[in-house]
């Protein structure tokens, strides 16, 4: 059994889905790890590092994305899907459920698709959860780059010049994202608060020193999953409200809500941001899904009435040789509690392997997937 890593051909996307580390895993496994030349380096990981390994690194790229397995970050361009054999496994991010037409095109192609964005919210599947991992590292690099772009130091500091008074932070979501960038924030002297449809992540907020802004609701905003749900118009509007005071009286904003399979929801409006100070800064994390703010676009930074709005949908690609590492570790988790007798076993029972299965056999067969497609047609 061969394992393929081609390069990433996504644009702006410099990691790689093996690092040399892990590598030597696969290898003791019992599988031929191939790699295209090049894959590593933007991430920071040489070729002669991976050949060091027990790794065969060619410049053939059609050899790479022929073997049985091809680990990638990113899901295929339409260019590299002519480059697959029939009835490959392709193992890698995908959100299919915003991007369904994708999903029955790599099933068109005949491949076995693992979606990594799809990996269960349990117990035994945390060593696998590669989302968790990489909005760890983008709610890190969000308070940095918003740091970078504000004109103002985070810290209270005093001086024999005066005092200066710390960098006001609101930040929206306490997912895994939201709260790594809370401890930032904290870490380098910002007064943080945070906002959050689901109450109950109230003490983690205040855990980490961060001030939790109460939103009242009678609501159940959570799913079984964790994951926070659609959000009602009514809540939606009580939310803005109350948010409006935080945000015009903060340096720096920073989205992360999400909705699986959902537009992200609208909760930076342009009035939001016509009240803000100039020189105040917003990050919007969730801009890939149409962005929490109003304003923002998709990997452009724009400036209104003097704030400048970010829009950067892969911040963890800009800290490539962590994420890197990380997301390598997740795939590696992922193949070896599917392989059986060193081959990889797509059991469909499996409550892992089952959830993030989305292909197999030229069939689209996620049925959430297949309900948005045959909705479509």
């Amino acid at each position: 059994m061969r394992i393929g890593v081609p390069r990433e051909r996504m644009p702006r996307e410099r990691r790689v889905a093996l690092v040399p580390e892990v590598a030597v895993r696969y290898v003791k496994l019992g599988y031929e790890v191939i790699l295209e030349t090049g894959a590593g380096l933007e991430a920071g990981f040489t070729d002669e590092q991976y050949r060091e390994r027990g790794c065969k690194v060619t410049e053939e790229t059609k050899a790479v994305y022929a073997a049985d397995i091809v680990l990638k970050v990113q899901r295929p361009t339409q260019e590299e899907l002519a480059w697959f054999a029939s009835g490959s496994t392709l193992i890698c991010f995908v959100f299919g459920l915003s991007y369904p037409q994708d999903v029955r095109c790599y099933a068109e192609a005949g491949l076995n698709l693992l979606a990594m964005d799809a990996v269960p919210r349990i117990t035994k599947a945390q060593r696998m959860d590669a989302l968790s991992s990489q909005s760890n590292v983008a709610g890190y690099k969000a308070v940095l780059v918003c740091a970078n772009a504000l004109g103002k130091m985070f810290p209270l500091l005093m001086t024999a010049a005066g005092t200066i008074s710390p960098a006001k932070v609101v930040i929206m979501g306490a997912g895994v994202a939201g709260l790594q960038a809370l401890g930032t924030a904290r870490r380098l002297g910002a007064v943080v608060e945070v906002s959050d449809v689901r109450p109950a992540v109230k003490e983690e907020v205040q855990s980490l020193g961060g001030r939790f802004i109460d939103i009242p609701t009678s609501e159940s905003m959570q799913d079984s999953s964790g994951y926070a749900k659609e959000a009602s118009a009514d809540f939606l509007n009580r939310q803005r409200q109350i948010l409006y005071k935080h945000v015009t009286a903060a340096d720096a904003v920073i989205t992360t809500a999400l909705v699986p399979g959902k537009r992200a929801p609208i909760l930076v409006t342009a009035e939001m941001v016509q009240g803000m100070r100039p020189g105040s800064v917003i990050l919007d994390m969730a801009v890939e899904f149409g962005g929490n703010c109003e304003l923002s676009k998709r990997d452009q930074t724009v400036v209104h009435n003097g704030v400048t709005i970010i829009g950067e949908s892969n911040l963890p690609s800009m800290v490539a040789y962590h994420a890197s590492e990380l997301y390598a570790r997740n795939l590696l988790a992922l193949v070896e509690y599917a392989t059986k007798d060193g081959k990889l076993a797509l059991d469909t029972k499996d409550e892992i392997i089952g959830a993030c299965l989305l292909t197999r056999d030229g069939q689209v067969v996620n049925e959430r997937i297949k309900q948005l497609l045959a909705g479509g047609e």
